[in-house]
């Protein structure tokens, strides 16, 4: 290859570098002052005073970048910060977490299946919100007025925040364009299921955001083990990374997917332990692995393909991964055109500094060669050892310890390589010359692999030290995820993972006052990042066909670049995905949000392949029309994400699966009626709720008795019914009693075991047994309005309803609303007997409470 060469072609010049012999030209242009400098020491060269900077973790933001990258965080933070304070109750596994955080500060003792990080996180924003604990978050209902709520709620919504650009930063560390990582950045934002999980005191939030922290220190630290490892940014980003990987296998052990795929990254590198171990004396007929030290390009290459100018010979390139064209043969070198020396034969010759060797590439059996002009005989494939450091300097090269240069006898030039991509005829590789003032960190080089056919098998063999923490770890935290594997029981909203890319079924969180919020995902998000996860895999099967068939397309390293950058995607998803599929415990949805978000850098990296030979307007465009349809179908189910107002028309036309069971029935047709409904006069009588078991019973809801405000002629009324539901979760919309469909309109809070539902006629009891407070003082909790009131006051306000009634409904709708009111009056009547008789057996509990402290007293006196 040339030191001079035209744009986009080489051209020859007196120290060409090839793998074979032609005549050679004279160079068509004059040497240049800075010559023998590299790219980058040119560039360097060219603005005196100026130094080269070094992007860290491959990095290279231009200010604008910065700019946009702000505007999209604001976004972020309106997304999932929008109404965070509603619904001011419970939801859905709130129940446990906030729980947790409770006992936490009051400093008791309990057992969880996950690690404490994520809950002690929650728990320091409860603190910091001035949280003692009283609120225990048993129960799914409204919150105390001193839970500081929205705070806890506040911590994995800024963590969900957090990720977008994490994921910006990432994709563009992984090299895709400022397009590709911004599109990106609004997936994530624009994710419903991610926005649903961050706006709730779960863990699936902080468990995202150190998944997404991870993966970019641990791009950071690979670009940086590329380009200038060991120093102290390279030492940084590997620190950082250990600590993100610490920390997300603290919130939950789906964190250990995490680590294996850094340490599948590890060790599928030839520095892990996906090298084996090879020999360490380096001798005459060694079959060999040479790597660049400086610019970590890779490894000394040739293939069947000739430069297009100049010499026409076989290309010498520097190739970054492993491949059978790495392998060169180490023969003796003279200048009388033969060799002396016959290493099938002879006995073990090892490499001394200072000898003259030649390579032999083993694949096309050519040779390494540089020339001026064409001498008689093989002297032009000569090199000389010359030991820089490392051990056996000044005796004999050994393998992976030993640096060298190679030096041309008959030019005096240095084997060379620097940061400079050939054109596309060459697949992008790196290049490589020989030149007479080459820097000399550009020209150092050391043996990775060495076999030798003599070398049996007590030989001194080498290899790169192998961590061995990693697998200690991951034995010592088996015991630990196997009580986790434990939790079999099923629940009315798991699913199984087979259904989760397909984006099957959601969870219902919660139904309140015609509202929901139903975990569901952006189905265009979703939809995208799971066919981008089988195109890749079909691609990279198609790829090992053809590589079968002879094909070099793992020649080119653009293919190459996005191959390695999608198969570490790949990796991401597969090993957050299907371990699951080996667990018979009790699974749901938002288990596959760290898999989720591989699989959205992996449509990110898929669309930057497909786009990039595109222009940029062109791909900007594509971008947007992608964007707008992540837009609709984000504002499409919002009213899900955020438990807004939505109409059932709406709710039945975004049902795209059957198996999307939230429940369209319980929304109005029109959301100005939900309006007049939030009137507590529009009831026809308030409701109530069963206080808990207090022999650990299961909990019972009364579903509201039908409307009576203006009802429509076809109405049907639905009886109130009991029914039960599982500890700390609310009743979901769709079930059914009885073969009756059950109204979810409003779900009543369990009461707490101080309150005591009464009405005037109550009066007189004695204190309770869990306080000194007698009942009729009680004060009733706050459940949707309702009203303590007497038995007139009741029969009053149902005779004025019944008046109003009469005059706008007819008749045959008036006798089935009269039904459902003597109903609803006799279980209400019911329920105050239950009430007084249970008021009555504390008063006596009291009583015999009091008469035996007397007693004991008596006797101790």
């Amino acid at each position: 290859m040339a030191s001079h060469r035209r744009p986009r072609a080489p051209s020859p010049t007196p120290d060409h570098l090839t793998a074979s012999y032609a005549p050679t030209l004279q160079p068509r242009f004059p040497v240049r002052p800075n010559d023998h400098l590299d790219a980058d020491e040119r560039r360097a060269n060219a603005q005196p005073g100026k130094l080269r900077k070094h992007h860290i973790g491959g990095l290279n933001l231009a200010p604008a970048e910065w700019k946009i990258l702000v505007i999209v965080v604001i976004i972020a933070s309106f997304v999932r910060l929008y109404k965070i304070s509603y619904p001011d109750s419970v939801v859905f596994d709130e129940v446990h977490f906030g729980n947790f955080a409770s006992k936490y500060i009051k400093t008791r003792y309990f057992v969880d299946v996950h690690p404490p990080l994520a809950k002690l996180l929650l728990t320091l924003a409860a603190f910091v919100g001035g949280f003692d604990g009283h609120f225990d978050f048993k129960e799914i209902g409204t919150y105390d007025e001193n839970t500081p709520y929205v705070l806890m709620r506040l911590l994995p919504a800024i963590m969900g925040v957090a990720v977008v650009p994490l994921t910006y930063l990432t994709l563009r560390g992984l090299d895709c364009r400022a397009t590709t990582a911004l599109l990106g950045a609004f997936l994530v934002t624009f994710e419903n299921g991610l926005i649903t999980q961050s706006r709730l005191i779960l863990l699936d939030s902080p468990l995202i955001f150190f998944t997404a922290l991870t993966a970019f220190f641990w791009v950071g630290f690979s670009n940086e083990d590329t380009q200038r490892p060991f120093t102290e940014e390279w030492w940084t980003w590997l620190a950082l990374t250990g600590l993100s990987l610490g920390a997300v296998v603290s919130c939950k052990w789906v964190g250990l997917f995490t680590i294996a795929t850094v340490g599948c990254r590890i060790h599928a590198h030839p520095r892990g332990r996906g090298m084996s171990d090879t020999f360490a004396d380096v001798a005459l007929g060694s079959a060999v692995t040479l790597r660049h030290v400086n610019t970590q390009g890779g490894y000394l290459h040739s293939h069947l393909h000739t430069y297009p100018g100049g010499s026409k010979q076989q290309q010498i390139t520097l190739y970054p991964h492993i491949d059978g064209n790495n392998d060169w043969r180490i023969l003796n070198g003279t200048f009388d055109g033969a060799t002396d020396f016959d290493w099938t034969t002879e006995p073990i010759s090892q490499i001394r500094n200072g000898q003259t060797i030649r390579l032999e590439h083993i694949a096309t059996q050519k040779r390494l060669h540089s020339h001026d002009v064409r001498p008689p005989g093989d002297a032009n494939d000569n090199w000389i050892v010359e030991i820089e450091e490392g051990a056996g300097r000044g005796q004999t090269v050994k393998t992976l310890k030993t640096k060298f240069r190679l030096r041309h006898p008959m030019t005096g030039c240095y084997l060379f390589s620097h940061k400079v991509k050939l054109p596309d005829w060459a697949f992008e590789q790196q290049e490589v010359t020989c030149n007479k003032n080459a820097v000399r960190e550009n020209s150092v080089w050391y043996i990775e692999t060495n076999n030798h056919e003599k070398l049996g098998d007590d030989a001194e063999k080498v290899n790169y030290k192998p961590p061995g923490f990693l697998s200690k770890f991951l034995e010592l935290q088996q015991v630990m995820w196997t009580t986790n594997a434990g939790l079999t029981d099923r629940h009315a909203f798991d699913s199984r993972p087979s259904s989760w890319p397909r984006l099957r079924r959601g969870i219902n969180f919660w139904v309140k006052d015609h509202k929901q919020i139903y975990l569901i995902g952006n189905p265009f998000v979703w939809y995208m990042s799971t066919i981008s996860v089988l195109l890749y895999a079909v691609f990279r099967g198609f790829l090992i066909l053809r590589e079968k068939r002879g094909y070099k397309d793992f020649h080119n390293t653009t293919l190459v670049k996005y191959d390695q950058l999608c198969a570490f995607l790949a990796t991401g998803w597969v090993l957050h995905y299907f371990p699951f599929f080996l667990m018979s415990r009790q699974l749901f949805l938002h288990h596959y949000f760290p898999a989720l978000y591989f699989a959205i850098l992996m449509s990110c990296a898929v669309f930057d392949a497909v786009t990039a030979n595109l222009k940029p307007r062109v791909r900007l465009q594509i971008a947007g029309v992608v964007l707008i349809f992540v837009l609709w179908n984000y504002m499409s189910f919002s009213p899900l994400t955020y438990g807004t107002p939505w109409t059932r028309s709406k709710c039945e036309s975004s049902k795209w699966l059957k198996s999307w069971d939230f429940a369209c029935g319980d929304f109005y047709e029109s959301v100005s009626k939900l309006d007049v409904d939030q009137d507590p006069s529009s009831y026809a009588l308030p409701f109530t709720g069963s206080r808990w078991d207090e022999h650990g019973g299961r909990p019972a809801v009364v579903v509201d008795a039908p409307q009576v405000q203006k009802p429509k002629e076809d109405a049907q009324t639905t009886d109130s019914v009991i029914i039960p539901i599982e500890p700390g979760h609310d009743v979901f919309a769709g079930d059914k009693v009885d073969n009756k469909p059950i109204s979810s309109d409003r779900v009543a809070e369990p009461l707490p075991k101080e309150a005591l539902i009464h009405t005037s006629d109550t009066a007189g009891s004695g204190p309770g047994p869990d306080n000194d407070v007698k009942p009729e003082k009680v004060p009733l909790p706050k459940n949707e309005g309702a009203q303590s009131t007497g038995k007139a006051d009741q029969q009053e306000e149902l005779r004025s309803i019944e008046e109003e009634a009469k005059k706008k409904v007819p008749a045959g709708v008036q006798e089935k609303i009269a039904q459902a009111q003597q109903s609803v009056i006799e279980k209400v009547v019911e329920a105050k007997e239950k009430l007084k008789d249970h008021a009555k057996a504390q008063n006596e509990e009291e009583r015999v409470r009091q008469e035996l402290y007397g007693n004991e007293k008596k006797e101790a006196e």
